[in-house]
């Protein structure tokens, strides 16, 4: 009986330590997906960075409210590329465990060129 005693503590860590990895991918895939989304708003032709921060907020109170703690949005636009960077910490389970997430998206900016009428 006393070995279960011993026992049942370091299996009761495990099993949080399996929830926790999991609630950090969840985080890091909201993460993801709110970066991919916001890169899409911010590239659209002029649309710049003001769009990629209000679709990364947007997702991120529908998705990540409960997962991804204290998110931070980055949107930079040049004339040529769009870069969004997502980061935050994910939700801890386990005390005094927390987990960074960060996730980068970066693509060229849509742009209309006219068409040189050159090969035809």
């Amino acid at each position: 009986m006393a070995e279960l005693a011993v026992i049942f503590p370091f299996v009761m860590v495990l099993i949080l330590l399996v929830v926790q990895f999991g609630v950090w991918q969840h985080a890091v895939h909201v993460a993801e997906v709110t970066a991919a989304e916001a890169l899409a708003a911010a590239r659209a032709e002029e649309a710049g960075t003001e769009a990629g921060r209000a679709k990364a907020s947007s997702l991120l109170s529908l998705l990540g409210g409960s997962v991804l703690r204290s998110p931070r949005v980055s949107v930079s636009v040049t004339a040529d590329a769009a870069r969004v960077e997502i980061t935050g910490v994910a939700q801890s389970v386990v005390p005094f465990v927390k987990l960074p997430v960060s996730s980068v998206a970066y693509g060229p900016v849509e742009r209309f060129r006219p068409d040189t009428g050159g090969d035809r």
